[in-house]
C-alpha cells in the first residue's frame, strides 16, 4: 500500500483546544497538496475553512468529545454545522444512555443528527474505551438502524483509542451499508496500514504528516 493510498483513506484532523485559525489553515493547506479524504476540524472553523478552501471536503465534530448533550443541542449543532459548510459530520453518541439501556434514546439522537445532516456524511462515535463487548455489539446496531454512514471508533480524547479487537468486532455486527472510521491513537505508518488492511475505510489522524 502506498502512502498517497492510505492519504486518500485519512480525515487530516486537528481538533485541539488550543487550534488557532493558522493551525487549521495549514492543516487544510496539507490536505490539499496531499489529497486525503478531507480534514476534520472544530465547528467554529467550519465557515472560514469553507471559504478559504471550497473544493476541500470539511468534516466537523458534534457533541464532541463528551456526547451528553442533549438531542436538540445536536441537532442544531449539526445543522449549523451543515449551513456552514461542513460535508461530513463526526457525532459523539450519549455514552450515558447506552450504559443505562436506554437505546431508543440513543437511536433517537442518531436519526435526529442523520435528518440534519441532510445528506451529508455521518459519522458515529461511540468511544469504545468506554464501552463492554454487549454496548458495543448494542452500538453496532443503532449506528446501523440509525442510518450512518459509518461507526467510528473514538474521540481520540478518551483513555484509549482505537484497536483492531474493535474493528473485527464491528465488521461482525455493523450492517453492509456501515463504513468503520478508526481514530484516536494512530500515529505510525504501520499502523494506519494494519487498520485499513482489518477493514476500516477512513483513518482520523492528527499524525498524518509522518506520510508526507
Amino acid at each position: 500500500m502506498t502512502n498517497e493510498e492510505i492519504l486518500t483513506h485519512i480525515d487530516h484532523t486537528c481538533l485541539r483546544p488550543d487550534a488557532t485559525w493558522e493551525d487549521i489553515a495549514k492543516l487544510c493547506d496539507e490536505a490539499v497538496e496531499y489529497e486525503t479524504a478531507s480534514v476534520c476540524i472544530p465547528p467554529c472553523y467550519v465557515n472560514r475553512a469553507k471559504a478559504a478552501f471550497p473544493d476541500l471536503t470539511i468534516c466537523t465534530v458534534i457533541g464532541f468529545p463528551l456526547g451528553y448533550e442533549t438531542t436538540s443541542i445536536k441537532y442544531y449543532e449539526a445543522a449549523k454545522a451543515v449551513s456552514d459548510g461542513a460535508d461530513e459530520i463526526d457525532m459523539v453518541i450519549n455514552i450515558g444512555y447506552l450504559k443505562n439501556n436506554d437505546d431508543a434514546v440513543v437511536l433517537k439522537q442518531i436519526e435526529r443528527v442523520r435528518r440534519a445532516c441532510e445528506g451529508r456524511i455521518l459519522k458515529v462515535i461511540i468511544e469504545t474505551c468506554c464501552l463492554t463487548e454487549d454496548e458495543k455489539i448494542r452500538a453496532c446496531e443503532l449506528v446501523t438502524k440509525g442510518g450512518a454512514d459509518y461507526i467510528k471508533t473514538s474521540t481520540g480524547f478518551g483513555s484509549a483509542g482505537a484497536n483492531l479487537e474493535d474493528i473485527a468486532l464491528f465488521r461482525a455486527h455493523i450492517g453492509e451499508n456501515v463504513k468503520i472510521k478508526a481514530a484516536g491513537g494512530i500515529r505510525t505508518r504501520e499502523q494506519m496500514e494494519a487498520f485499513l488492511e482489518a477493514g476500516c475505510d477512513r483513518l482520523g489522524c492528527s499524525s498524518t504528516s509522518i506520510l508526507f
